[in-house]
């Protein structure tokens, strides 16, 4: 591969992880108000598992460039660009395109990457913390001595989830599979066999008037049982439908089903309070905004790592040309943290 030569993964239609193809294309120019970021690390993130399924809700059509983030250094500007922007280290959020060796991005959507923070570390805690931070903090508004449960505590959002909430002095219940209450017990959460355990029943117990807020990533039964369990004036973040992964027919379904039931939620005169969150809202209305919340967010989530309040979960690191293996280690369930790609 020359120079002007990058290397891209492709997402050609509803495939294994197999059917992925690695190819070569020409690098990008940088259009006015872009750069060109040389990719240093990006991730497998729930996401791409959905969308090479087609089962990401609002996924473009087959073929495209997977990848919802990355870390890298910008190798080249555009037009009206800040000059001191090239060769500092960056991050984006993208929600496709990060899986190849340079990826085009509006310079208003890149995060400073501090001092101290390698790529791949920061990589970990891209879309995995911002959507963390802004749950816990814009929508749940967590304060010390409150009691949280955190549905999938050991996965990607989850593991930063518990350890934002443990720095803020929230007591955390979190589920996992048993093999990962040990590590959960270390860092003060009270674990939940999701498999074997009945969870509102544990949870009830160790919570008797309620939890002040959930975090769902199951969807389907587990968000009604989730609401149930919120003590008045709790809030239930709802931020994903994984039970539904597998599923054949509408990817929408789950989701709308699932807005429908936040918006009932809502209309009752409880005192409680839903959500589902998405962490492109109100890019479409107000992009200035979005990207100002985003910078500062996403910078105190590199500040909490920086810290230690936070730790990068590195599972694995591979190259960009294995993209297949990270995809099925990813999946396989057997790995704790995030499997991380470098061009």
């Amino acid at each position: 591969m020359n120079a002007a030569e990058m290397v891209e993964v492709v997402l050609p239609g509803k495939v294994e992880p197999e059917g992925l193809q690695v190819r070569q294309a020409a690098v990008p120019a940088a259009g006015p108000g872009q750069v060109v970021i040389r990719m240093e690390a990006t991730g497998v993130s729930f996401a791409e598992q959905q969308m090479r399924r087609g089962r990401y809700y609002d996924q473009p059509p087959f073929p495209f460039v997977p990848g919802y983030d990355l870390v890298g250094t910008v190798a080249a500007i555009g037009e009206g660009v800040d000059a001191h922007l090239a060769g500092t280290r960056v991050a984006a959020l993208v929600k496709v395109g990060g899986w190849a060796s340079h990826v085009v991005v509006d310079a208003a959507d890149l995060v400073p990457v501090p001092e101290g923070i390698g790529a791949a570390e920061a990589e970990t805690v891209v879309i995995n913390g911002i959507t963390a931070w802004q749950m816990l903090h814009r929508k749940a508004r967590i304060r010390a001595g409150q009691t949280i449960l955190v549905h999938g505590a050991n996965g990607g959002v989850g593991s930063v989830l518990v350890q934002l909430a443990r720095a803020a002095g929230a007591n955390v219940i979190g589920t996992a599979s048993a093999r990962h209450h040990a590590a959960l017990r270390a860092q003060g959460v009270a674990p939940i066999d999701y498999r074997t355990e009945d969870i509102p029943a544990r949870v009830r117990a160790l919570a008797p008037g309620g939890v002040d807020a959930v975090f769902d990533h199951v969807g389907g039964r587990s968000v009604i049982d989730s609401w149930r369990l919120l003590a008045p004036g709790g809030t239930l973040v709802a931020y994903g439908s994984a039970s539904t992964r597998d599923d054949e027919g509408s990817k929408q379904w789950p989701v709308l089903k699932l807005l429908g039931r936040v918006w009932l939620w809502n209309m009752l005169p409880n005192r409680r309070r839903a959500y589902f969150f998405n962490v492109w809202a109100g890019r479409a209305l107000n992009r200035g905004r979005f990207q100002d919340r985003l910078r500062a967010d996403l910078t105190e989530v590199f500040e909490a790592l920086r810290r230690g309040d936070i730790s990068a979960r590195i599972a694995a690191e591979l190259p960009l040309t294995q993209a297949a293996e990270a995809m099925r280690l990813a999946e396989s369930g057997t790995v704790a943290g995030k499997v991380v790609l470098h061009a």
